[in-house]
């Protein structure tokens, strides 16, 4: 087994042939900083060529899986002059975010997201770049972003390619916020939990079912 990389944003648990990757952050409802997309990143990195893992489960501590990214660090790159030479901080913060969530799409592990609570912008790409998305009861899904006065443009093309564009445009353009039930229906998630035990049930059978795949054919 390769070793971990050490995070601090990050809770990595090795439970068998799964990794467990809470996200950390309860106090900010678990928003996307540019440390903890650095750190999602060299995971992915890390484990990539770990054949004794075969599925990252990703969740978030505090009731929340991932409310977007950090106001401040957008705040203090938008606020960034570029150095000379080098490309607009706000420019560069963005690019890191859309190659990681490009990393895990492309990954070779099962990826599985538990949402809970908020899941929006870049949590909302994660969950629609997962193989299999769950939620629990308190799941609310959308792209904030437009009413910021930002475009979701890093997540974009996979929400597109997970719901279509006409959906994306909807819930893009109205700012809209889901629940599971309808995001079940979207096709954003596959399965939507009534109770908390549920969900935990649910991921454990999922989990069970990847172990009956051969590692080659995941």
């Amino acid at each position: 087994m390769e070793s971990l990389p050490h995070c601090e944003t990050l809770l990595l648990e090795k439970q068998g042939p799964t990794l467990v990757v809470t996200i950390n952050r309860p106090d900010v409802r678990n928003a996307m900083s540019l440390q903890m997309v650095a750190e999602l990143s060299a995971v992915f990195s890390q484990i990539e060529s770990d054949l004794s893992i075969r599925a990252v489960v990703i969740r978030g501590s505090g009731g929340h899986f991932c409310a977007g990214g950090d106001i401040k660090d957008m705040a203090g790159a938008r606020n960034q002059p570029a150095a000379e030479g080098e490309a607009d901080p706000f420019y560069r913060l963005n690019r890191a975010f859309g190659q990681m969530i490009q990393q895990v799409n492309e990954s070779s592990k099962v990826v599985i997201a538990v949402t809970e609570g908020a899941v929006m912008g870049g949590g909302f790409g994660l969950a629609c770049v997962s193989d299999v998305a769950i939620a629990g009861p308190t799941a609310n899904f959308g792209m904030p972003e437009t009413s910021l006065g930002i475009i979701p443009a890093q997540i974009a093309p996979f929400v597109v390619e997970r719901i279509g564009l006409t959906q994306a445009r909807r819930l893009a353009l109205l700012g809209l916020r889901i629940n599971a039930e309808e995001a079940c229906t979207l096709g954003i998630i596959h399965q939507a939990a009534d109770t908390d035990e549920e969900l935990e049930e649910m991921l454990s059978q999922t989990l069970d079912r990847v172990q009956l795949c051969a590692p080659g054919a995941t």
